[in-house]
């Protein structure tokens, strides 16, 4: 019985006997990694989740290492001559070291964990930015190496060869890439210097926010106002920055004016009411008690100066707290009679009759 030949040497029942391992191991990878990931969710697992993880990420790359191992004995059965064997073979190769190089990025999630884990328990965020860093960095590194691998596969050389090589060409993109590497180094000047952590309220360049992330590049920003504000490191590292986040406290400087015909005594009054209310008040500390002085004449008011320090800086207990003190201070001056004052200008005009008129304005 005639065999039918297609491809030169290659029969029907060879491509066949290819298709079904092919088809085989990915089935087989398909349902290893639905196994790994059911047991990454198994119950017992609750306790330990970087076991979970470590399931979750070593199933990823499964189906396709399945598959690499399928067109490996897949292929066996063909017969090539020896320049196409030699191009199967370094195809192989490739295919097996990107599945390698998978693995191990994918595995680099089990170290993210645990590093992000570990930073969790740190009383300061400055680790929480690092994780992030960490976890870049170390896929960039597997990323490299597998790139160095299938160099070195597809062009025969020795990997000193290849590295030297690298050497050459990383001056030349050095050269061009100045910028990238002045941030860079502005990231590790920030994660040295710790000027600010993740979270805080800072005021940099004229932007006033908080720190959503810090990479090797550039840092985030979200002002205020919900803006997302990119700051490359090189220039964040030498600008002048004022950590909010960091303060002890709030501090609060109120001037309170009154009317120019208040007497003496009213005067004295205002000044015993404002100290009676900041006295001892909410957010205060013993170190910092209120100041309320009668300072200053100024141009239409009587001015008394109060100033008081609000611990700790909670931005919105302040304003509730300042509010308290507003509605106080208005209360207990209209039932003592004390006027405040508003801006207001005296005219004085000669009358034909040779009388002065009193103009208010």
């Amino acid at each position: 019985m005639m065999q039918e030949v297609v491809f030169g040497e290659v029969t029907w029942g060879q491509i066949f006997f290819l298709m079904g391992w092919v088809v085989g191991a990915m089935l087989l990878g398909k349902l290893l990694q639905l196994l790994l990931n059911s047991l990454g969710k198994a119950k017992r697992f609750e306790s330990r989740p970087w076991v979970g993880v470590a399931f979750s990420s070593f199933s990823r790359p499964v189906p396709f290492l399945f598959l690499t191992i399928g067109l490996r004995y897949g292929l066996a059965v063909l017969h090539f001559s020896e320049s196409v064997g030699d191009v199967v073979s370094d195809c192989f190769s490739v295919l097996f070291t990107v599945a390698v190089s998978f693995f191990v990025y994918s595995m680099v999630d089990v170290i993210d964990f645990a590093i992000t884990h570990i930073t969790k328990k740190t009383p300061t965020t400055m680790d929480d930015m690092m994780a992030p860093m960490v976890r870049k960095s170390l896929r960039v590194v597997v990323v490299i190496l597998g790139l160095v691998q299938v160099a070195q596969i597809l062009s025969d050389k020795p990997i000193t060869s290849i590295i030297a090589g690298l050497g050459v060409g990383g001056l030349a993109v050095a050269l061009a890439a100045q910028e990238t590497i002045k941030n860079f180094f502005g990231s590790l000047v920030i994660f040295a210097d710790k000027p600010f952590e993740l979270g805080e309220r800072i005021t940099v360049g004229g932007h006033d926010g908080t720190i959503e992330e810090v990479g090797f590049r550039s840092t985030r920003l979200r002002t205020l106002d919900g803006h997302l504000v990119t700051m490359p490191n090189g220039e964040l590292a030498n600008q002048m920055i004022q950590n909010i986040g960091k303060r002890p406290y709030i501090k609060r400087v109120m001037n309170v004016t009154i009317t120019y015909d208040t007497p003496p005594e009213k005067v004295q009054e205002a000044l015993d009411i404002l100290r009676d209310i900041l006295d001892n008040h909410e957010g205060m500390k013993e170190d910092f008690p209120p100041r309320v002085f009668f300072n200053d004449f100024k141009a239409s008011a009587l001015n008394i100066l109060a100033i008081y320090w609000y611990h700790p800086p909670a931005y919105w207990d302040f304003l509730a707290h300042a509010e308290w003190v507003n509605m106080e201070l208005l209360r207990r001056y209209n039932e003592a009679g004390i006027e405040f004052a508003f801006p207001t200008q005296t005219l004085y005009v000669n009358g034909l009759e040779g009388h002065v008129e009193d103009i208010r304005a």
